[in-house]
């Protein structure tokens, strides 16, 4: 009996002894930590003139210096054209969002969703049907937002940006993916890089174009500057949008102007297509736009022929016909008498530059000289010779021509570039796996005004304590039950 007794008053004490001892090490060197912050996702449709995407982005729920360090997490094309084009059937505008919806909030935690802001952004293809029809353009407005607002997301309206904006949230992205706004050190942090140069950016849609840069000189036109601070730095940029200049209005441009040429035709010889080809167009479809005003004699179901002469020099002459390049006394422009300081620096070019350079394999930084040539051998290709060489590439085609030439004018002509400072465009889709556009730029640029969440603060201590006060616990649970079941079943003789 006396020695069941020390037994079980011996496990008892140990016991307590680790008992205390776990307590002791787990109150001290105990520290302050912040777990480490959540994330936050938001949703930008870009609605362009030509089709619509959905982007749903990421960045942690703290911020530095401000801006959110943001990351694109899924994209998703919606099928059909841009919003735009639904302008007699705005329910069906709204309806063609709901499978990337449907896909986004695939991508989105359950319980995050309701607080996830969601944004629609529409650019020169709205700006254009607003001109044309204000009401049409509420009404298309009125159904996309009826159709997002069916879904778990803080939708915070549907908007037409500016051609400034459009240009400038380019940039933004462009310097952000190539990290000259933020990059993140080998010390771990997130830092402002020190002398690095900022890139331009160059946006071809199809209704505008759009050019944006840090200029070496001060800006004399105050409706082509524009300012941002971002990661605590603040960029004074010039920046200016052509509407009408996008490469879809410019071939109807091109193609009006050429039809007035004979209006009473009934057919149009296009220089800008291969010779051999031909196609019927109404009057309606030239004629479809403010970019594009129709003449008051004319029918809009007349049927046009356009035949394709395959003539690179009199496309050239007709595309340069588009512009104004006269400039007003003491002052640099573009063209149509906008000012535009000369260009500085490296630009990124993207959206139809890319597109259109890419399928000509012209995106390898190739000299302007080779790049013209290029793009002059190709015009002088029959159609029946260019369908038997890219057989997959049919629908658009017979406009590659035509649209390489413009380029070419838009930014030689137009924008100035020569061939000294050709070599600093570079013709670029996607930086790392993010798509380049207007869109990460302007959610990094809305993330300065999404209120930063506070980093959880709880205690912490060293893993090695942490470690030891978890082994004691477990050696003072082990001896006080083995206490228990002797006491329970040591029979005394």
């Amino acid at each position: 009996m006396e020695y069941k007794a020390k037994v079980i008053t011996g496990l008892l004490t140990a016991t307590c002894v680790f008992s205390i001892i776990a307590l002791i090490l787990s109150a001290v060197h105990v520290k302050d930590v912040f777990l480490p912050p959540g994330s936050k996702f938001g949703l930008v449709f870009d609605a362009g003139s030509t089709h619509t995407a959905l982007y749903v982005y990421q960045w942690p729920a703290d911020k530095e210096n401000g801006t959110g360090i943001v990351s694109q997490v899924e994209s998703c094309t919606v099928n059909g054209s841009g919003i735009s084009s639904y302008a007699d059937n705005p329910a069906e505008a709204g309806a063609s969002l709901k499978p990337c919806l449907d896909k986004a909030m695939t991508a989105i935690p359950v319980e995050q969703q309701r607080e996830t802001p969601t944004y629609l952004g529409a650019t020169a293809g709205m700006r254009l049907l607003r001109e044309q029809n204000s009401t049409k353009a509420d009404q298309v407005f009125a159904e996309v937002s009826k159709t997002i607002r069916e879904y778990p997301v803080d939708f915070r309206g549907a908007q037409i940006l500016t051609g400034n904006e459009e240009g400038a949230f380019g940039w933004i992205t462009v310097n952000y993916l190539l990290e000259t706004l933020i990059k993140f050190s080998f010390t771990g942090k997130w830092e402002h890089p020190q002398n690095t140069e900022v890139l331009g950016a160059l946006d071809l849609g199809g209704a505008s174009t759009q050019i944006t840069f840090q200029p070496g000189v001060t800006i004399e036109d105050k409706n082509t500057s524009v300012h941002f601070r971002l990661y605590g730095t603040n960029y004074s940029l010039y920046t200016h949008s052509y509407l009408c200049y996008g490469q879809m209005q410019a071939l109807k441009r091109l193609t009006a102007a050429l039809h007035q040429d004979s209006l009473y035709a009934q057919q149009i010889s296009q220089p800008c297509y291969p010779k051999g080809y031909q196609e019927n167009i109404t009057i309606a479809e030239i004629y479809d736009s403010p970019c594009v005003p129709i003449p008051s004699m004319l029918s809009p179901a007349q049927v046009l022929t356009v035949t394709g002469t395959g003539n690179p020099a009199a496309c050239r002459a007709a595309i340069l016909k588009l512009f104004n390049f006269t400039c007003g006394a003491n002052r640099t422009c573009g063209f149509d008498g906008v000012y535009q300081p000369p260009v500085r620096g490296q630009f990124f070019a993207f959206s139809g530059f890319y597109y259109t350079f890419s399928f000509l394999n012209l995106t390898s930084q190739q000299s302007l000289s080779h790049v013209n040539a290029t793009v002059w051998d190709f015009c002088n290709n029959t159609w029946s010779k260019l369908v038997e060489t890219f057989p997959q590439n049919k629908e658009h085609l017979h406009t590659y021509c035509m649209v390489g030439l413009y380029i070419l004018t838009l930014l030689v002509d137009g924008y100035k570039f020569d061939e000294h400072t050709w070599s600093n465009i570079h013709f670029s889709q996607k930086a790392g796996n993010t798509d380049i556009g207007w869109t990460l730029g302007y959610m990094l640029n809305l993330t300065n005004m999404i209120p930063m969440e506070a980093l959880e603060h709880v205690k912490g201590q060293q893993p090695s304590l942490w470690a030891g006060a978890i082994s004691f616990i477990v050696l003072a649970i082990v001896a006080g039950l083995v206490a228990i079941l002797l006491q329970c079943f040591w029979k005394s003789k």
